[in-house]
């Protein structure tokens, strides 16, 4: 056979043909750019404009809706039934009715106390509230801590059961679901939701019951999110910009307009017999507690969202436990869609117009359409057109409908508006967690029911600073520490902007090499708190 050499696949009948290998490249760059490049990445242009109007004319819907809320719907305690809880010294405790409160943890060594102590401490008889902590702890050490908590308050009085399992099957759906099955669940009409790190007020029943109460329709009560440790870092800041937004704005939203929104997991209490109709706490994804919210509004159920009944709870500061967070928080809603979309189109108890709401506004938008858009278009797409300068980008999509958006994101959270600059950077960082995320949700790929605990610290930091911490390895700091995706969008974004710097008209190169810095700190793991010897 003749021998073939690397030169054979270059036709040396191109004109101004050399050997020369960089020159040979930009010879093959120019054939293939015009026909093939440029067409391609201006559909993705396009397809990003239309994605961008989509979540444009969602936040804008909501923003107007939620001022409309504000300004002109009845308090919830007017549009509902709603008589408060009072004592009534004839029937005793039997006007109240039984109560059950599931705390469900994992090796939650720092703020085990936390949950317990404030679950403990509610206003309500105590003979008419049942407390269950779902203890899935591997280390032996934190188990015993947590059962001699329980005992703790047990020889006080309270009615607190500490309970395990043999597997950590179904994860924190697993273990709900087994903490109904007891006999005495079958006394309790209510079952209320608190994490190891949240910490309600003592009336948090007393002013959501009532509501369970006097509206035999409604299945759920979700109170607000507030944040401990919202100032310990910028990167708690920024949580909390986005969650006061979920919260005053798509919770407000979905819960005055249609009676629906996701159950957050925690923070709020369920009609059990709604729980039971729904089918029950299921495992087949990593939001068991949208999954449910979906399955009991598709029932006809309504919920019930109180921006004033507020619980306090901790915010992830480390980078690591963030990212593994909000892989959970994407992939499960997309995967969530793939199983459900039919169901909702299908389901015949609810009207067209939620079912659009739910599809479309709820699901495709906000889980997946938000995250995709945002790293697409600016992290890749927009690059690539300055280094292609025959691709066209009109400014309204790349400059002006996002400075909309971003205000709108904003109202949550005003003490935090000079930081949304920064914001803006730090988001379009996470949407390459968020859509890798999706992605792999929407076609249940390896890591689709991946399930990392979010690692609250509590107080680790005050602890850990009285002791000398041990060291870790230099291999090991660098590959925790270290992150390669996120360096390599850096370069690319660096690249591009020194372009667009050298060559450009539309001055991108300032955006580029601010989210190029952003890229960089994250990369090096610069983000976050930094916990000794962690």
């Amino acid at each position: 056979m003749a021998e073939v050499s690397a030169n054979s696949f270059i036709p040396e009948s191109l004109p101004g043909y050399s050997a020369d290998i960089a020159g040979q490249l930009g010879m093959l760059w120019e054939l293939i750019k015009v026909p093939l490049i440029v067409p391609l990445l201006q559909l993705c242009v396009y397809i990003c404009l239309a994605m961008s109007v989509m979540v444009f004319m969602e936040r804008l819907y909501m923003g107007v809706v939620i001022v409309l809320v504000k300004m002109f719907w009845k308090k919830p305690e007017k549009r509902y039934n709603f008589e408060p809880m009072k004592d009534d010294l004839e029937m005793g405790s039997a006007a109240f009715p039984m109560v059950l409160v599931q705390i469900p943890m994992f090796n939650e060594r720092e703020v085990y106390k936390i949950s317990i102590g404030a679950a403990c401490n509610l206003s309500w008889p105590a003979d008419r509230l049942v407390i269950q902590v779902l203890d899935d702890s591997t280390d032996l050490g934190i188990k015993d801590m947590v059962e001699k908590e329980c005992m703790r308050w047990a020889s006080k009085g309270l009615n607190i059961t500490y309970q395990i399992r043999e597997s950590r099957g179904g994860y924190k759906a697993g273990a709900l679901k087994e903490g109904l099955k007891r006999d005495y669940v079958k006394e309790c009409e209510y079952v209320v939701i608190f994490d190891a790190d949240f910490r309600p007020e003592p009336d948090f029943l007393r002013r959501s019951i009532p509501f369970l109460i006097h509206n035999r329709d409604i299945a759920l009560v979700q109170g607000r999110w507030r944040f401990v440790n919202s100032d310990e870092c910028l990167l708690t800041r920024m949580q909390e910009m986005s969650l006061d937004y979920h919260f005053t704005v798509e919770q407000e939203v979905g819960s005055a307009t249609h009676a629906f929104f996701g159950f957050n997991g925690t923070g709020g209490i369920w009609r059990i017999a709604a729980i039971n109709e729904a089918g029950g706490w299921k495992d087949r994804t990593t939001v068991e507690d949208m999954d449910l919210a979906v399955r009991a509004g598709l029932k006809g159920w309504k919920f019930l969202y109180l921006g004033d009944l507020q619980v306090k709870s901790e915010l992830p500061s480390t980078f690591k436990a963030f990212r593994f967070q909000q892989h959970r928080w994407s992939c499960g809603p997309a995967n969530l869609f793939r199983k459900m979309m039919m169901d909702i189109a299908m389901n015949k108890k609810v009207t067209l117009y939620k079912k659009f709401y739910v599809i479309y506004s709820f699901f495709f938008v906000r889980k997946i359409i938000a995250h995709m858009f945002t790293f697409i278009f600016y992290c890749v797409v927009l690059p690539l057109t300055i280094l292609v300068p025959e691709v066209y980008v009109p400014k309204w999509g790349a400059i002006y409908l996002p400075c909309i958006i971003t205000l709108l994101n904003s109202v949550g959270t005003p003490r935090s508006f000079h930081l949304l600059f920064y914001w803006v950077l730090f988001e379009n960082v996470m949407s390459f967690h968020r859509t890798k995320a999706t992605i792999i949700g929407l076609l249940e790929a390896k890591r689709v029911n991946e399930w990392v605990v979010t690692e609250k610290l509590g107080d680790t930091l005050k602890n850990k600073s009285k002791s000398s911490a041990p060291r870790r390895s230099l291999s090991k700091f660098i590959g925790d520490r270290v992150l390669v995706h996120e360096l390599g969008f850096a370069v690319l974004l660096f690249v591009s902007g020194c372009y667009d710097f050298l060559y450009g008209k539309n001055y991108y190169f300032v955006y580029l090499f601010l989210q190029t810095i952003t890229f960089t700190i994250a990369g090096f793991g610069y983000i976050g708190t930094i916990v000794p010897g962690n």
